[in-house]
């Protein structure tokens, strides 16, 4: 009862499939399909078997049957040959039965007939002109060329009907249509592919005997043409090998090619007499020259890369010694090699330097071939310690690449791409100066520099010492390491030149004044950043942080001098802040005293500048409502006097200094004039200035309290032993002289009229006459 209940209960159990059955369905269904796929894949596989058995046995019987193709070819001209001396035989014997029986048939009566008689036959047999044409044939017929050639040269010489002025007659035609075959016989051996230079010039004598020498000239160069071709095609999958020396294997195969060819050619067609093979000899070579360039090009590295560079320099360098070599055999190819292979050397400096740029700005470029084991970058390090080390490493990449491009410079590249490479080595340091006055604090697009977009300055030199570590690397490059680099490279040009007379006269008369030029434009680059420095330095020290100026016109109007006849406050700061500065620059620029003594003469110059040029300085003197004392204007001049002492007791040129003080002073006298103020009597005399000057200064230097700065002209304090003494560099009395400054007259700020720029020049550019 409970089952039948259940059943009521549950009636569609029974329809329902076990999960197992239907896998097994699925199982079996998956595993026919796979079968069927695969018994089509094997039948797939033994067809395609079929088919490249098939194509294999094919294949194996064409060239079976090309071969037997070849065999017949060459047994069917044996068989012409054959054929044609059986024909020889059978006129001979045709010849030697018709006289046999001739002489048979003759009775003894008939000889006087016979006499008179003629027979055809005999007569057309025993001529000799056919005689000479048979044998002409035969020897044709069996390619003894040599043999054909002497019996036709002999029988030209001596029988009268083959001479230039005779009429054509049919003898005559018969012997050139025997010459025309024996002119495609040589053609055919000149051609051949696998021939030897022996064999080749048998042909060619042979040609030029019988007065095809222009066609002989044409095959002598076309063989030397393609066997340099062959040679070459074997010698470039090499090429990638060796990327730097191809171009010497290259330009020696072309160039001995062509001396070869140019040899042979004057000692068999004596290119003096006749200037037709000459200048064929020269316009053949011509276009080998150029094909020669096309090779380097196609088969050079990247031109940006040094391997490029380096490879281009010695193809220069051989092709030009090469092209010197075959100047006595009248091939001056000089000039032309110039002009083909110019625009390339010229791409490949141009992407070497745009390489350089990337290396040099982009602090995240590497270039793995650099050497960084160089002396440039010990000597560049140093400044690492006072100094942002990525500012340096940006000094130590620019020296290296430019080292590394130097480099792979021969001495004829020099000669011929001097100047372009020296404008691009001025063109690079220009930037990397212009990259370095970004790190300078002030830098604005207003400041009218060149915009660096593409690089970027991972931190600023907020610190003196960080300035003056930029400008020591800088002025490093430009006095030091540069200077030495090219040197090396302008001796390696005329050393190597010696030896050519009118070559080395040209180095010698040349390398300088390029030099000196290039120096000149590299010194005006490096002042842009030193100009830029000062520049920055003295408005830090003018305008305090709220934009006030500190050097007003106030000072001299309305403050009282004191009884010590010291200079005004600002002044007093500016020797004290002049002093700091000389103690860092004596630290971070170790042994470059020529660039301290520059550099502090200029920031003194440049405040005396400023001062000159500030309008609103002078507008205070101007305004009549401002009364002017004699006392302010004897301030003012004592602190130009006391100025040009700073310069004058530290040992700077101070001359120039001297100068725009005086225009300064000048320029008051006039102002106070026109004012009513009488300088001759509220003044004291000239002497009294300078000599209070003088004491002020050793009162600063004594630390008198009278002379204390006050707070708002406070520099940073060093240590008090420090402050006894002033460590500014010391110089020789001789460079008081105006011959050490070079100072523009200019009354502009932007001109930071200078201390001379000869003393950047580096000695090792000096002339023997300077």
């Amino acid at each position: 009862m409970e089952s039948s209940e259940e059943d009521d209960e549950y009636p569609f159990i029974e329809s329902i499939t076990p999960q197992s059955k239907i896998d097994s369905v699925h199982q079996s269904l998956t595993e026919k399909g796979i079968r069927k796929l695969c018994c089509e894949l094997m039948d797939l596989k033994d067809a395609v078997e079929n088919m490249c058995g098939d194509m294999r046995t094919k294949y194996l019987a064409f060239l079976r049957i090309s071969e037997e193709a070849v065999e017949m070819e060459h047994e069917l001209v044996e068989l012409r040959k054959h054929i044609s001396s059986q024909g020889i035989l059978v006129q001979d014997l045709m010849a030697g039965v018709c006289r046999e029986m001739d002489d048979w048939n003759r009775s003894p009566g008939d000889v006087h007939d016979a006499e008179v008689e003629e027979d055809p036959l005999p007569n057309e047999v025993t001529d000799p002109k056919s005689e000479f044409l048979e044998k002409i044939d035969l020897l044709l017929a069996e390619h003894k060329v040599d043999e054909a050639l002497e019996v036709m040269d002999a029988e030209e010489r001596s029988s009268p009907d083959l001479k230039g002025s005779v009429e054509m007659s049919s003898y005559k035609s018969a012997f050139m249509e025997r010459k025309a075959v024996l002119e495609d016989q040589l053609l055919k051996i000149a051609k051949q592919p696998s021939i030897c230079v022996a064999e080749l010039k048998h042909a060619l004598i042979g040609l030029i005997r019988i007065g095809k020498g222009p066609s002989a000239h044409q095959l002598l160069l076309k063989f030397y043409a393609t066997s340099l071709r062959r040679r070459i095609e074997a010698f470039l999958p090499s090429c990638s090998t060796c990327p730097n020396t191809f171009p010497a294997t290259l330009s020696k195969l072309v160039f001995s090619n062509i001396s070869v060819a140019a040899k042979e050619s004057a000692a068999m067609f004596g290119d003096d007499d006749n200037p037709a093979y000459s200048n064929k000899v020269v316009q053949w070579a011509e276009r080998e020259v150029e094909y020669l360039v096309r090779l380097v090009k196609e088969n050079a590295s990247p031109s940006e890369t040094s391997s490029a560079l380096r490879a281009a320099s010695i193809c220069l360098q051989d092709c030009l010694n090469y092209c010197k070599v075959l100047e006595p055999q009248g091939l001056f190819l000089s000039k032309l090699f110039l002009v083909l292979f110019r625009p390339y050397v010229e791409e490949v400096l141009e992407l070497n330097f745009r390489r350089a740029r990337r290396v040099i700005f982009d602090l995240t470029e590497t270039d793995e071939g650099l050497e960084s084991s160089s002396d440039f970058v010990i000597i560049l390090s140093e400044f690492a310690i006072a100094s942002d080390t990525m500012m340096t490493d940006c000094s130590i990449r620019f020296m290296l690449i430019v080292q590394d491009i130097l480099e792979q410079l021969t001495h004829l590249v020099v000669l011929h791409f001097g100047e372009s490479v020296l404008t691009r080595i001025l063109q690079l340091y220009d930037k990397y100066i212009d990259f370095l006055i970004k790190a300078l604090p002030g830098h604005s697009d207003e400041d009218g520099l060149p915009e660096l977009q593409d690089h970027t300055v991972l931190a600023r030199a907020e610190t003196d010492s960080e300035q003056l570590a930029l400008l020591g690397a800088a002025f490093t490059i430009l006095d030091e390491l540069l200077p030495r680099s090219l040197v090396k490279v302008w001796k390696l040009q005329i050393e190597n030149g010696g030896g050519e007379g009118e070559s080395s006269a040209a180095l010698n008369s040349s390398a300088a004044p390029e030099l000196k030029e290039w120096k000149r434009h590299m010194v005006q680059a490096f002042d842009k950043l030193r100009n830029y420095f000062c520049l920055q330095f003295v408005l830090s020290f003018i305008y305090s942080r709220e934009g006030l100026t500190r050097l007003d016109a106030l000072i001299y109007l309305t403050e009282t001098p004191d009884d010590l006849h010291l200079p005004s406050l600002p002044f007093q700061a500016l020797f004290s802040k002049l002093q700091q500065l000389a103690i860092i620059a004596g630290d971070v620029l170790l042994g470059k005293e020529k660039l301290q003594k520059i550099l502090l003469a200029r920031l003194t110059e440049t405040v005396i500048i400023w001062l000159s040029n500030e309008q609103e300085f002078w507008s205070a003197f101007e305004d009549e409502s401002n009364p002017l004392q004699s006392s302010g204007l004897q301030q003012l001049i004592l602190d130009m006097n006391f100025t040009v002492e700073i310069a004058r007791f530290a040992g700077y040129p101070f001359k120039v200094v001297q100068n725009h003080a005086s225009v300064v002073i000048n320029r008051a006298i006039n102002i106070f004039s026109e004012r009513g103020i009488n300088p001759q009597s509220s003044l004291p005399k000239t002497e009294w200035f300078t000599e209070a000057a003088k004491s002020a200064i050793n009162r600063l230097l004594m630390g008198s309290e009278d002379a204390s700065e006050p707070e708002e002209y406070e520099c940073e304090e060093e240590e008090e032993e420090d402050n006894d003494h002033i460590v500014l560099p010391e110089m020789d009395e001789d460079s008081d002289s105006e011959d050490t400054s070079s100072l523009s007259t200019v009354d502009s700020f932007e001109s930071f009229a200078s201390a001379s720029m000869a003393d950047l020049e580096s000695p090792s550019f000096t002339d023997s006459e300077s």
